[in-house]
């Protein structure tokens, strides 16, 4: 992951797309951050996982401001917003559509065994393990306390 970022970095510097530049650069300096805290507490630098999970959080706050900036009637600031979307999502494994969201709820549940709204944080555990940056665990958790009810 690290040496795909470094490349469309360097992509990005020699075709001049600014944005593209700037957000490759949030996404090294995040990694960064991450890796000296690890350091800090004596653990590996970053795997490809934490990675997911570090662009998958960059998403959700782009995707928060984008909301807030359109709700405040900054347009131009909510589509850069969505731009640096694009641009992180192109480092993440493709999104599974709905209906297959909730088929793995559905076969998660089952496995876990749940029989209720108590196992929900089994079944969402299970859910990150097996599909890590795949799905967007906050809606999955929204199918997921649907179906233990």
């Amino acid at each position: 992951m690290r040496e795909k970022i470094a490349e469309a970095l360097k992509d990005a510097i020699k075709n001049g797309r600014k944005r593209c530049v700037s957000t490759l650069r949030l996404i090294q300096a995040a990694i960064t951050d991450r890796d000296i805290a690890n350091r800090a507490t004596g653990k590996d630098p970053v795997s490809d996982e934490e990675i997911l999970a570090i662009l998958s959080k960059m998403v959700k706050q782009r995707e928060e401001s984008a909301q807030a900036f359109e709700e405040g009637g900054r347009l131009e600031l909510a589509e850069q917003e969505r731009e640096e979307i694009e641009i992180i999502r192109a480092f993440m494994p493709k999104q599974l559509p709905e209906e297959a969201v909730r088929q793995a709820c559905a076969e998660v549940i089952d496995e876990v065994g749940a029989d209720g709204l108590r196992d929900m944080g089994r079944c969402m555990n299970a859910l990150k393990e097996k599909y890590p940056g795949k799905m967007d665990f906050s809606k999955a958790s929204g199918i997921v306390k649907g179906l233990l009810r």
